[in-house]
């Protein structure tokens, strides 16, 4: 049997994501990148257990790489922090299609535009494609929310900051959020290491229950 993909070598592996068989080449070659891997797929898990062995460094010219990130400003702002994870990793659950790059995306024009607020000087820019756009406006309710006054209150929202947040803060925060996405991902753009990362934070929340596995019993 011939790949379906390449339409030259021998297809030797089971795909899940395509339900035949490919190569070995073209499963390499297009996994995350033209194939939607299940995250459950035996020779993805194995690609990304290599990948965990050969960490890749960031590029020089990596957006915010030259932010100072105090260690101060996450221990005093878990909580938002966490609600920032939160609030990403449930919206991928409810947008099944959201990758890393929509999370990267999301979160580098979010920082962008509270660099630019702390300042003085309010300039906002969200991503142009429609999953980052609106991953975009969650993650910027939510930080409206935080920083309002009644959530210093008594039976406050969960992910509320025990002290006021500013909005210099805020950015250092989402710049931790986007390094971190950075080391977790591969680059390919169909990735969703980081958003299954960000997800296996809160096991327990009801709204990030994972769907029903993809594989197709060949």
């Amino acid at each position: 049997m011939t790949c379906p993909i390449c339409e030259k070598r021998k297809a030797e592996r089971f795909c899940p994501a395509k339900g035949e068989k490919i190569c070995a080449v073209c499963c390499g070659r297009e996994r995350e990148v033209s194939i939607d891997c299940p995250s459950d797929c035996s020779y993805l898990i194995s690609a990304h257990r290599y990948e965990d062995e050969h960490r890749r460094a960031l590029p020089e010219d990596t957006p915010l790489l030259d932010v100072k990130v105090s260690q101060d400003v996450i221990y005093a702002h878990q909580n938002v922090l966490s609600g920032l994870a939160f609030t990403a990793a449930k919206f991928s659950a409810s947008h099944p299609a959201t990758t890393d790059p929509d999370v990267l995306a999301a979160l580098q024009a979010l920082a962008e535009a509270y660099k630019t607020l702390s300042s003085g000087i309010y300039y906002e820019k969200p991503p142009d494609a429609s999953i980052p756009r609106e991953l975009y406006t969650a993650l910027a309710a939510f930080l409206n929310e935080s920083k309002q006054p009644s959530n210093a209150h008594p039976g406050s929202p969960a992910f509320a900051s025990p002290a006021p947040v500013k909005d210099s803060e805020v950015f250092s925060l989402l710049v931790f959020l986007y390094r971190m996405g950075l080391l977790r991902t591969n680059g390919r753009p169909r990735a969703r290491r980081y958003v299954e990362f960000l997800r296996g934070q809160f096991p327990a929340a009801p709204e990030l229950k994972r769907e029903e596995s993809r594989i197709i019993v060949p």
